[in-house]
């Protein structure tokens, strides 16, 4: 990802703020859905989240009953499925 200039940078953090909710431990989350409905800029502000601390959220594991219920390698096309959240850090948006 190019550089970005600092007023990029100050619409993507006003579109993180806006997007973002508070969590239990102080931080924030933001789903990956409010992130994509954006458009275009999505990538731009998945590349910022990460880049100020924020982590994608850990996949829940479900366990499946059935003949194939404990089989490792059913994601999606071989790939793991996207993250549904990001989890920001208390002083991200600070």
């Amino acid at each position: 990802m190019p550089a970005t200039t600092p007023r990029e940078d100050a619409a993507i953090r006003a579109a993180v703020i806006r997007l973002a909710r508070p969590d239990g431990d102080g931080g924030a989350v933001i789903e990956r859905a409010a992130i994509l409905a954006e458009g275009l800029p999505a990538a731009e502000i998945e590349a910022w989240i990460v880049a100020h601390g924020g982590e994608p959220e850990a996949p829940l594991i479900v366990a499946r009953s059935g003949r194939y219920g404990l089989r490792p390698d059913l994601g999606l096309l071989g790939g793991s499925p996207p993250p549904r959240r990001y989890v920001l850090p208390t002083d991200a948006l600070v």
